[in-house]
């Protein structure tokens, strides 16, 4: 499948889309609190999704290639859970760390973006492995210019996260998107420099990297969707949606709250 190049008017409605999925995180960070049901996260980032932003929940009932439809608006990925996590009534608790995946559709584009949140105290080791993930995601978009290529960014992420002792999850990737949830490229968070798609403005995908504070190894659950950890230890994942521009890049997911790179 060939890649999608944008154009000026599509890259405007791509940023209008991203931006109403970062402002859902900004909208949902004062409930993400020890007690409240990844369930309950759902509803409120669902009612805000349509009824505030006239947006719909890209993730309701999504369901590419045999996978069952995904039965809520967001993902919800806590603790272990590398991605995909299914909103459900366990109530989060003080000492989790949690992925809040949002993507949404605004007049046919997706806006596609996800921020992790830490729980009441964490433990250091849990700080750690979310404040690195967000760097590493920030290293992985300094990559993207025209002339680059996609093997830079994975290469880069990689050598951070590797070097720094935790793993980097190969199963899973950033993609291309636009008027589809997934098209071309696939965006590896692992690989070799110099190699892969040469970048050209007008390219927009995401970057996601998923980064495991054990072994990068995963586990499918049995409700089809939820990944985990195949040695139970924590992961996390930041994601931001990436144009490519005739002299760099801009971030297309950015919003009043958006946590920056330390």
């Amino acid at each position: 499948m060939a890649i999608t190049l944008k154009d000026a008017a599509q890259i405007e409605k791509m940023r209008i889309a991203g931006r109403l999925a970062g402002e859902v995180l900004d909208y949902i960070t004062p409930f993400v609190l020890p007690g409240v049901t990844t369930e309950a996260l759902d509803q409120l980032c669902h009612d805000y999704m349509v009824n505030e932003q006239g947006c719909i929940p890209a993730p309701l009932n999504y369901a590419p290639d045999g996978h069952r439809p995904y039965p809520k608006s967001i993902c919800t990925s806590v603790n272990q859970v590398i991605c995909h996590g299914v909103p459900n009534d366990k109530p989060l608790k003080k000492g989790d760390i949690v992925n809040l995946d949002i993507t949404v559709i605004k007049d046919g584009f997706h806006g596609d973006t996800s921020r992790m949140f830490m729980i009441g105290e964490v433990t250091p080791q849990a700080r750690r492995l979310v404040e690195l993930t967000h760097r590493a995601l920030w290293i992985g978009i300094e990559q993207v210019k025209p002339g680059g290529h996609l093997g830079d960014i994975g290469a880069a992420i990689q050598k951070f996260t590797e070097s720094s002792g935790y793993s980097v999850v190969h199963e899973f990737c950033g993609h291309g998107i636009g008027l589809k949830f997934h098209e071309e490229p696939q965006v590896l968070h692992y690989g070799r420099a110099g190699t892969g798609v040469e970048l050209v403005p007008g390219m927009i995908f995401t970057i996601e990297p998923m980064i495991n504070a054990g072994k990068r190894h995963l586990k499918h659950l049995s409700d089809g969707w939820t990944v985990v950890t195949k040695d139970r230890s924590l992961s996390a994942q930041w994601e931001h949606m990436i144009l490519v521009t005739e002299t760099g890049h801009e971030v297309l997911t950015v919003s009043a709250g958006m946590p920056m790179p330390a």
